[in-house]
């Protein structure tokens, strides 16, 4: 008889064996600063792209979608990604507003979650970011939009081996843990 995918599934390492420690009674008041923290933990730890995220949206039939994006900066607690106004995401941003982002390092047994209100930036900002792209031949896109997510909710997720993960929330300003 055959392995079933489910089996297969669930003999998968769940996470490497070295993993860091999170206590959130040493985490920093605002959720953006523990973020720079362990984007910097994930660097120094040699994690691809820890910038990337998944950027999940649901425009105006509701359906959600998702797709990988980079955050672009972190300014005044507002996380900024860039795109174009014509695909999937920039429809769905103009008729729902809202969005998740949400940073993965398995290496680190790490996620972090964010979810929020989204704005369009200035165009002036998303013509920096268009030039700023690397082979970039035409030196304007009037497509090409940033926006800013103000987190209502930020979650800090830390595995660990003993499958008791360590939560740690900020939510609207006020820091709750689990």
């Amino acid at each position: 008889m055959s392995e079933s995918l489910r089996d297969r599934l669930r003999a998968l390492p769940a996470f490497p064996d070295d993993l860091p420690t999170f206590d959130p009674s040493r985490a920093p008041e605002r959720a953006d600063l523990l973020f720079l923290e362990w984007l910097d933990a994930a660097l120094a730890a040699g994690v691809a792209q820890p910038h990337a995220f998944t950027l999940s949206t649901a425009g105006p039939t509701g359906h959600v979608t998702a797709r990988t994006l980079i955050l672009k900066d972190l300014v005044d607690g507002q996380w900024v990604f860039a795109g174009a106004r014509s695909t999937r995401k920039g429809i769905d941003l103009a008729a729902n507003p809202s969005a998740a982002l949400t940073f993965y390092w398995p290496e680190m047994g790490r996620q972090v979650r964010v979810t929020g209100e989204v704005e369009e930036l200035p165009s002036e900002v998303a013509a920096a970011d268009w030039a700023a792209r690397p082979a970039v031949t035409e030196p304007h896109n009037p497509d090409w939009a940033a926006w800013a997510l103000t987190p209502t909710e930020v979650e800090f997720w830390q595995a660990r081996h003993d499958r008791r993960h360590v939560r740690h929330w900020y939510r609207l300003g006020q820091e709750e843990r689990l």
